[in-house]
C-alpha cells in the first residue's frame, strides 16, 4: 500500500513539472509572437545589400596551331583590410598572421625595401621595372612623411635626409646616413613597435604596415596579404578568428610551356608611376597587368571586364540573396604566330651549339639569337634568345630570380629583338641590290680583285679577306658567293653612301620592325649619324659600310626581315606575333591580323635573280656547302663575321628556304661565334626542324585549343 502511494506521488510530481514547462512555453510563445511579434518579424526580414566586384579571368595565349601556352589557375587568397584591424592592436594582429604564414611556408605581403635580417640594409637595387617601382614607392612614402625628397634612380638608389624639419630631426636622432637600419628605426617609432618586439618581428610587422600605408596613399585600405594559400591554413584562419582578414579566390597565370619566355613575357602589379594611366582605363589599383612580352603587348585583348554582384545578408550576416548585376566577361584568346614545338627546337639547337662552343674555348659570357620568319606574311615563327629563363606564376614572375639576375650573360635581355650587332658580310646582298638598281653595275659586269684596294692610297688601302691571294675577275653573283671584299669596296664607293643608306632603310635596316613586343631600332651608319655623334665621315668609311663592317648595328630580327623582304620580291611587312583574337571559349573570331605592307621596293627581275643566285651558290658550291649537304630542302644563305674590339669575332648568318619558292627566312647571331660559315652548322638543323615538322603535321582546325 505504501508502494502505491509513493508511485502516485512521483507521478503527480512529474505531471506538475510538465505543466509548469508547458505554461512557460506558452508564455514565451506569447511574448515572441504577440508582444514582440512585429519587432522580430521586422528583424527577420531586414536586408543588408552590398555590391562586390567580381574579377574577370584573364585571357589565354596559344600558339599558331591552338596549343595552349598560358592559361589560368584558381587559387585561394587572404586579403588584409587595415581599416578592420582594432585600433592599438594592429601590430599584434599582423604578427599573428605572419607567424601563421611562416608555419606553412607561405610568403606574405611585404614591399619594404630593406633586408629581413640584421644589419637591415637597403634592398632597392635590382634590375628593370621591379627596382624602379620599389624606388618610386619608397620616394613617395618618404616624401609624405617629410623625411626625404631625394629623387631616387639607378644612379641614386638610396635616399638622403631632406632639409625639412622632420628630415633634420630624424637625421639628428638616427644618424647622418640614411641607412636601411635608420629607416627601420623610424618605422618602429611610427608604428609603435616597442622593445617587446624582436628586431626580426619588428621588421616583419613594419614591412606589412609600410605596404598597407602605400596602399592607403593610393586610396585603398585592403590588399592581398597572401596568395596560393593551402586549405589547412585557411581552416586555421577561420577557426582562429583572425581579425581584418577575408578569404577569397583569384586566378594566377599557368605557363604550359618552358619555352618562348622572352616572347610570352609575364604579368605583375601596377607600379606607383603607372597608376594614373591605368586608372584612366578603368583598372583597379590592385590589378595585375602585362609587364613584358605578349602579356604586355596584347593587354587590351587579354584583359577581361569585371562583373558586379549584389549580395544581400540579414543582421546575422547570413547571405539571403546573390544576384549578378553585371556578369564578368573573361579576356579573349590570343593566338600568336609562333609554333611552340618549332620554337622549342630552335631554342634547343641554339643552346646546344653555343654551349658546345663555350665548352671548347672556355668563354662564359657568350650570347646568341635566332629568328625565323614566314616570308610572305612577316609572321614570327620562332624568336629565340640565349641564354633564356623560365617563367613562374609568382612574384617576381621568373624562376630562380636571383640566379637569373646574377648571370653574366643577362638572360632577361632579348638578343633577338633588342641586341644590335654589326651585320658583317650579310650586308653585301643589300649593297649588291643598291648598286644594281642604281645602275652602278650590271649583273654581267666583272671586277678584278687585286687583293689591295688602292683608290684611297696611300692613306687608306683595305684588303680583301683572301689577301695575299685574290678572287680574280668576279661578277655580282660570284662576289656574293665568295664574299669578295674588293668587289664590294669598289661598287660601294661608286654607288655612294646615300644610296646604300636609302636602300638599307627601305629593307627595314636601322629601324624598328614593328613587332608588338617592341624592339631596338639599331643604327644605319651614314654621314648624318656620324655627325650627330661628333665624328667625321670619310670616303673610306663607305667602303667599310658596304661590306657590313662600319658602325651599322642591326638586330637579328631586322636581318631576318631584310632577307624575307628580298626573297619575296621586295614587299616589306612589319614583323608581327599576333595571329588572331577569339572569344574566351574560342567560338567567335574577334579580329585577325591584317595590316598592309610597310613598303614596296621596286626591284628588277635581273637584280633579284643575280643576288639570289649568289646566295644559292654559296650553299651548293661555296664555303658552307658541306653543311648544307644535310639540308632537307634547297636554300640560299650569306655568312658574316665581325671583329668586336680585341675579342673574338661575332658570327652572323642569314638564310632562306626553299631556294625555288622561299617560305622562311632565318637570321642567326652568335657572340664570339668567330667564322660566319660555322653558323651554318646551327642554321641547317633549324631549317630541317621546320620542314620536317611541316611535312609531318596534320591539319589543325581553326580555333582549336590543343593540350
Amino acid at each position: 500500500m505504501e508502494i502505491e502511494k509513493s508511485y502516485i506521488y512521483r507521478l503527480r510530481f512529474l505531471y506538475g513539472i510538465l505543466c509548469t514547462v508547458l505554461v512557460l512555453f506558452v508564455l514565451v510563445l506569447y511574448q515572441t509572437q504577440v508582444v514582440q511579434g512585429e519587432a522580430y518579424y521586422a528583424r527577420s526580414t531586414t536586408r543588408i545589400p552590398t555590391t562586390e566586384t567580381v574579377r574577370a579571368s584573364r585571357g589565354v595565349l596559344t600558339d599558331r596551331n591552338g596549343k595552349l601556352l598560358v592559361s589560368n589557375r584558381q587559387i585561394y587568397t587572404i586579403t588584409l583590410d587595415a581599416a578592420a584591424l582594432p585600433a592599438g592592436e594592429e601590430n599584434e594582429a599582423i604578427l599573428r598572421l605572419v607567424r601563421l604564414c611562416q608555419s606553412y611556408g607561405v610568403s606574405w605581403l611585404d614591399s619594404l625595401p630593406i633586408g629581413q635580417d640584421a644589419p637591415f640594409d637597403w634592398k632597392t637595387e635590382g634590375a628593370g621595372e621591379t627596382a624602379a617601382a620599389a624606388r618610386s614607392s619608397l620616394q613617395k612614402y618618404l616624401s609624405a612623411q617629410g623625411w626625404s625628397d631625394t629623387e631616387l634612380s639607378e644612379e641614386t638608389p638610396f635616399p638622403a635626409w631632406s632639409a625639412g624639419e622632420k628630415g633634420e630631426a630624424a637625421a639628428k636622432e638616427q644618424g647622418e646616413d640614411f641607412t636601411g637600419k635608420a629607416f627601420l628605426a623610424l618605422l618602429r617609432k611610427t608604428f609603435e613597435l616597442g622593445e617587446t618586439y624582436s628586431p626580426q618581428e619588428a621588421r616583419q610587422v613594419a614591412g606589412v604596415r609600410y605596404t598597407l600605408a602605400l596602399q592607403a596613399m593610393s586610396g585603398s585600405t585592403a590588399c592581398v596579404f597572401a596568395e596560393d594559400v593551402p586549405t589547412e591554413l585557411l581552416s586555421e584562419v577561420v577557426d582562429g578568428r583572425y581579425v581584418g582578414v577575408e578569404i577569397g579566390t583569384t586566378s594566377v597565370r599557368q605557363y604550359e610551356t618552358e619555352y618562348a619566355a622572352h616572347v610570352l613575357g609575364y604579368i605583375g602589379p601596377i607600379w606607383a608611376d603607372e597608376l594614373a594611366a591605368y586608372r584612366e582605363q578603368g583598372y583597379k589599383m590592385d590589378a595585375l597587368v602585362g609587364k613584358a612580352g605578349a602579356e604586355k603587348a596584347f593587354e587590351p585583348y587579354l584583359r577581361g571586364t569585371d562583373g558586379k554582384r549584389a549580395v544581400t545578408t540579414n543582421e546575422e550576416g547570413h547571405v539571403t540573396e546573390e544576384v549578378y548585376s553585371v556578369e564578368p566577361e573573361p579576356g579573349g584568346t590570343v593566338a600568336l604566330t609562333i609554333d611552340i614545338d618549332f620554337q622549342a627546337e630552335v631554342e634547343r639547337i641554339l643552346a646546344e651549339q653555343v654551349e658546345a662552343m663555350t665548352a671548347e674555348d672556355g668563354q662564359v659570357t657568350r650570347g646568341a639569337a635566332a629568328v625565323v620568319l614566314k616570308v610572305d606574311t612577316g609572321e614570327a615563327l620562332a624568336i629565340a634568345s640565349y641564354p633564356t629563363y623560365k617563367l613562374s606564376p609568382y612574384s617576381p614572375y621568373i624562376q630562380d630570380y636571383d640566379a637569373v639576375m646574377d648571370h653574366p650573360a643577362s638572360p632577361l635581355f632579348n638578343r633577338a629583338t633588342n641586341g644590335t650587332y654589326a651585320p658583317g658580310s650579310t650586308f653585301k646582298p643589300l649593297t649588291a641590290i643598291a648598286a644594281l638598281e642604281n645602275g652602278t653595275i650590271t649583273t654581267t659586269e666583272r671586277i678584278q680583285d687585286r687583293g689591295i684596294y688602292t683608290y684611297y692610297a696611300p692613306s687608306y688601302t683595305p684588303r680583301c679577306w683572301v689577301y695575299p691571294s685574290n678572287h680574280g675577275y668576279v661578277n655580282v653573283s660570284q662576289a656574293i658567293m665568295h664574299s669578295c671584299n674588293y668587289f664590294f669596296y669598289d661598287v660601294g664607293r661608286r654607288t655612294g653612301i646615300e644610296v646604300l643608306a636609302r636602300y638599307a632603310k627601305s629593307f627595314g635596316l636601322g629601324q624598328s620592325t614593328g613587332i608588338e613586343i617592341g624592339d631596338a631600332a639599331g643604327v644605319m651608319d651614314e654621314p648624318g649619324y656620324r655627325t650627330a655623334n661628333g665624328k667625321l665621315f670619310m670616303g673610306g668609311d663607305t667602303l667599310q659600310i658596304a661590306i657590313g663592317q662600319g658602325e651599322s648595328l642591326f638586330t637579328p630580327l631586322q636581318l631576318a626581315n631584310y632577307i624575307a623582304t628580298f626573297v619575296n620580291g621586295g614587299t616589306r611587312r612589319n614583323v608581327h606575333l599576333l595571329k588572331d583574337v577569339r572569344s574566351n571559349d574560342g567560338s567567335t573570331l574577334l579580329m585577325t591580323y591584317d595590316e598592309p605592307p610597310a613598303e614596296i621596293i621596286e626591284m628588277s627581275d635581273e637584280t633579284f635573280y643575280a643576288v639570289k643566285k649568289g646566295m644559292g651558290d654559296l650553299v651548293t658550291s661555296g664555303s658552307v656547302a658541306r653543311y648544307f649537304r644535310d639540308c632537307v630542302v634547297t636554300a640560299g644563305a650569306k655568312t658574316g663575321s665581325v671583329q668586336v674590339g680585341t675579342a673574338q669575332a661575332n658570327g652572323t648568318f642569314v638564310a632562306f628556304a626553299p631556294f625555288e619558292d622561299p617560305e622562311i627566312a632565318v637570321a642567326v647571331v652568335v657572340e664570339k661565334g668567330e667564322s660566319g660559315s660555322a653558323m651554318a652548322a646551327l642554321v641547317v638543323p633549324i631549317i630541317n626542324a621546320y620542314f620536317s615538322a611541316s611535312q609531318a603535321e596534320g591539319v589543325t582546325g581553326e580555333g582549336t585549343l590543343l593540350p
